[in-house]
C-alpha cells in the first residue's frame, strides 16, 4: 500500500497519527509538496480524482481518499488499539463526537488558518472575512469541548479515539498562526497537553 501524504497538512496527519497508534509500518509513504502543486499533477489526479491529500492506494489499485475513510479502513485492517468503537453504543458516541470535532472545531480552525497564514496564500485566495468568521466559530467550538471535558480524560470513551485525534489536529494546526487555546479553557488545555505528549503526535511531522 502507498499513502500519498504531506507533512504540513492536517488531514494527512490524522492518518499518520492512526498509523503510529496502531504501529503500522508496512505502508509506503509518498510525500507530495503542496506548495509546488504536486497534488494537482495529472498522475496524482488520475489516482485520487481530486487535488487533495491524503490518498491511500491499496494493493489492488483501489484508491481511497478522505482522511476518516482511510482511518476506518486502517481500523479494519489493524483493529488494535481500537479507535472507532467496540460496541454499537460506543461506536455511536464516538461517531457523534467525531462529527462534532470536525464540524465545530477542526473545520473552522483549519479554515481560519488557511485564510490567515501568509505562506498558505499560494494555495488559495485568502479572505479576511472568511478568516474572521471561521475564527469565531472555531473558538465557540473550543468552549463546547472544554465544557464536555470537565471530569473526562477523553472526548468519547474511556480511552483515546478518532474523535480526540481529529479535534486535536484541527486545534494544533493553528500553531501556524501562533495560536494556542487560552489557559482559561482549563479542561481543554489539560486534554491538549496529554494529546501533545503522545508519541504519535510527532508522527511524520516536518521540522
Amino acid at each position: 500500500m502507498k499513502l500519498y501524504d504531506s507533512p504540513f497538512a492536517p488531514n494527512p496527519r490524522r492518518v499518520r497519527w492512526v498509523m503510529a497508534e496502531k504501529g503500522v509500518t508496512d505502508i509506503e509513504i509518498v510525500a507530495l509538496d503542496l506548495m509546488k502543486g504536486e497534488h494537482k499533477q495529472p498522475d496524482y489526479l488520475t489516482k485520487a480524482g481530486l487535488p487533495q491529500l491524503p490518498a491511500l492506494e491499496l494493493e489492488d489499485g483501489t484508491v481511497v481518499t478522505e482522511s476518516i475513510a482511510i482511518c476506518r479502513y486502517l481500523e479494519s485492517r489493524y483493529p488494535e488499539p481500537n479507535l472507532f468503537g467496540r460496541t454499537p453504543e460506543e461506536t455511536a458516541v464516538i461517531e457523534m463526537w467525531l462529527r462534532r470535532a470536525e464540524f465545530l472545531v477542526a473545520t473552522p480552525m483549519m479554515q481560519w488558518v488557511r485564510h490567515t497564514a501568509l505562506p498558505l496564500a499560494v494555495l488559495e485566495t485568502q479572505d479576511p472575512a472568511v478568516a474572521e468568521r471561521q475564527q469565531a466559530e472555531g473558538l465557540k467550538g473550543l468552549e463546547v469541548l472544554d465544557h464536555h471535558l470537565a471530569g473526562r480524560q477523553w472526548l468519547a470513551a474511556n480511552r483515546l479515539t478518532i474523535a480526540d485525534i481529529a479535534a486535536f489536529i484541527g486545534i494544533d494546526f493553528a500553531r501556524l498562526i501562533r495560536y494556542r487555546p487560552p489557559e482559561t479553557l482549563i479542561n481543554l488545555c489539560r486534554w491538549a497537553d496529554v494529546m501533545r505528549a503522545r508519541p504519535a503526535a510527532k508522527a511524520g511531522m516536518a521540522g
